[in-house]
């Protein structure tokens, strides 16, 4: 494809991409706006906490101040207004810029994130190439093992994996001690139930591969079988998994809110309850609009990913793997 013929292709797809991602952000910010308005209470207690003792003026002194006293069409202007400048209010608890609340616990839950993504992707693959093709009772034991651990709740299962390796055998740290080891047990949580989903959908690919001509090719250039297995027949088997993967990525500072709290780690999830229970607006809406700025980063990730697996795919967006 030339150059003038690439470039079109190039910007409608940016073009789209950046689009759906607006939506997206739009779409979460709105929907956080309207359920917030909706829960019960007063915000003003939750800015000067619930047993202060405010007159009537000092309250709409406060809601004043919040802008808490327009109608709520102007409030939800506002709040988009905010959000295009990429402001995201003050805390009514901590005081603080809500940026600046996330940006010092972002880190942490990136962190958590990152590692549990890898690390789930990791057993996923190896679990499929154990278990493909093998006897049947590899398959059947390593279904069953799925089956439990997606059933099994994260708190839970942080639990169980903190009994066994923390306080029984010692091993490991109970909760967030600064160095990597603390890492592991959260880290396991988190990845454990995303590769027991993942394995399935790559061992089922990877089925459907191997009975592919482009296997039978690589096999009659005396390829040992290993080799066809993850270098050919692996690489067609992983992009619905490669979909899961991202999609389970950019809902990690969901189950991050139970692991960190599990753990005892810092982290955005934390932070989001704690806000949840002292009805933090500013943070809570701050929180979700993080969410979402996420997952759209995370899909464009995932569609640039999927160029490199399929090279095919570049002809239809445009987009050189270089």
């Amino acid at each position: 494809m030339s150059a003038p013929t690439r470039a079109p292709l190039v910007l409608r797809y940016a073009a789209t991409r950046l689009g759906s991602a607006l939506l997206v952000v739009w779409a979460a910010a709105t929907c956080a706006f309207v359920v917030l308005q909706l829960v019960p209470g007063d915000p003003v207690k939750a800015i000067v906490g619930s047993h202060a003792l405010v007159g009537a003026e000092q309250r709409d002194a406060i809601r004043h101040e919040y802008g808490l006293d327009r109608p709520l069409p102007l409030q939800y202007l506002s709040h988009l207004g905010q959000l295009a400048r990429g402001e995201l209010g003050d805390s009514y608890q901590l005081q603080q810029p809500v940026g600046d609340v996330l940006a010092d616990q972002f880190g942490p839950t990136a962190q958590l994130a990152l590692w549990s993504t890898i690390t789930a992707v990791l057993l996923a693959v190896a679990v499929t190439l154990l278990t493909t093709g093998r006897a049947r009772w590899p398959r059947r034991l390593s279904s069953v093992v799925e089956l439990v651990v997606v059933s099994t709740p994260s708190f839970w299962l942080g639990i169980l994996l903190l009994t066994v390796f923390s306080f029984r055998l010692g091993w490991l740290p109970v909760a967030d001690s600064g160095d990597a080891r603390s890492l592991v047990l959260p880290v396991l949580t988190l990845a454990l139930p995303i590769a027991a989903v993942l394995a399935p959908v790559l061992r089922e690919g990877l089925l459907g591969a191997l009975d592919q001509p482009f296997t039978l090719t690589a096999r009659a250039r005396g390829l040992a079988e290993h080799r066809v297995r993850s270098q050919h027949a692996l690489r067609h088997a992983a992009l619905p998994a490669l979909t899961l993967a991202g999609w389970f990525t950019g809902t990690l500072l969901g189950g991050a809110v139970v692991v960190e709290n599990v753990f005892a780690r810092p982290g955005i999830g934390r932070v989001t309850l704690q806000a949840v229970a002292d009805r933090d607006l500013p943070v809570i809406q701050g929180v979700v609009a993080l969410s979402a700025v996420v997952f759209v980063v995370v899909a464009a990730l995932v569609d640039l990913a999927y160029t490199v697996v399929d090279p095919r795919l570049r002809k239809e967006t445009g987009v050189s793997a270089a």
